[in-house]
């Protein structure tokens, strides 16, 4: 079977570096070569990776936090295998991990180009974090299935919109003819981004139930941070921007009004995200957030409109296919907003 590239992105994870990276190196598929990229840690975790691992891996540093987008792609940069694999470095794979997912590749007809892991919380590991990604109609994704409890309701192999960036795999041929992470990103939404970007060219997607791994869920930014929710809503503004057919972005506004609306009842009641997130911060910070996100978006909104008319080149899905697969893996206002 064919050579696969792990890159592990790092940026202060002294305390959970070493159990990604031990799982890594204990996978049953040997024909990888693994890549950390550090963002410019300075909690002492650069150096646990240097005085652990120096023989067994190639180690990129970088000498700040570039952001996942940008940080992945450096280490895409240096790979060399017929796939790419990401881990999130607050993610731990089960030992066959690798192997499942390299298996499901090598049996896949040419049309799939990305493959998505099950993974589990690691806290809890009966209940599922992402078995795949859905698409709320204005640009917001969540993982399929997070939050249930694991009773073998997603243990069958099917094509599913884009995986989760946690931990993926890609066809490096794919990532070489429609490009690697939109850097603007920093973080937040850019699997999103690079899952419709391989769907527009016409690639598909396969959820294989038997690659688990076992997610810390945002250890680096927190799961409920001011920066996440400033990441997540402005990244989201750039995805309907970039992939959205036209009507698709004017309907977009009715979807958001509905979710601020559902999210706004979640940070008075303690329900969903809002209501976490309002746990440590006032609600004024919220709206202060928000703001903040929409005002940045919109001063990126030209380059996202070229970034838009470039995507052309690579375009093979029309207007109307691209909308029945956001229909398919559609997602409910109640869902995204008012659930953990």
């Amino acid at each position: 079977m064919h050579k696969a590239s792990i890159i592990v992105l790092n940026f202060n994870g002294k305390q959970i570096i070493e159990e990604c990276v031990d799982s890594v190196l204990n996978q049953t598929y040997q024909n990888v070569e693994i890549i950390i990229v550090d963002n410019g840690s300075t909690d002492g975790s650069l150096e646990v990776i240097n005085e652990k691992y120096q023989n067994k891996v190639t180690l990129i540093k970088n000498e700040a936090n570039l952001g996942f987008a940008e940080g992945n792609n450096i280490g895409i940069s240096y790979a060399t295998g017929h796939y790419i694999s990401l881990l999130n470095n607050d993610a731990v794979a089960d030992p066959t991990w690798l192997e499942e997912l390299v298996r499901a590749a090598e049996a896949s007809d040419t049309s799939y180009g990305m493959w998505a892991s099950k993974i589990l919380f690691y806290e809890n590991k009966d209940v599922i974090d992402t078995a795949g990604h859905l698409m709320y109609p204005d640009g917001l994704n969540r993982g399929r299935g997070k939050g249930e409890h694991d009773d073998g309701q997603y243990n069958e192999k099917e094509e599913v919109f884009f995986p989760s960036g946690c931990a993926a795999l890609y066809l490096k041929q794919m990532i070489d003819i429609i490009g690697m992470f939109d850097q603007d990103f920093f973080a937040y939404g850019d699997d999103t981004d690079l899952g419709l970007k391989a769907r527009l060219a016409g690639w598909k997607c396969l959820y294989v139930p038997t690659a688990m791994v076992y997610h810390k869920s945002s250890v680096t930014a927190g799961i409920y941070s001011t920066l996440k929710a400033y990441l997540v809503e402005r990244n989201r503004i750039w995805i309907l921007v970039k992939y959205f057919p036209m009507t698709a972005i004017f309907q977009s506004i009715f979807y958001t009004l509905l979710r601020y609306a559902l999210q706004a009842y979640g940070a008075f009641t303690g329900k969903g995200a809002a209501g976490r997130f309002v746990e440590g911060a006032t609600r004024m910070r919220l709206l202060k957030v928000l703001v903040k996100s929409y005002s940045d978006a919109l001063v990126r909104l030209p380059a996202m409109m070229n970034k838009r008319r470039k995507l052309r080149r690579i375009k093979k899905v029309s207007s109307n296919d691209f909308i029945a697969l956001l229909r398919k893996y559609r997602i409910s206002a109640k869902e995204i907003s008012l659930r953990d």
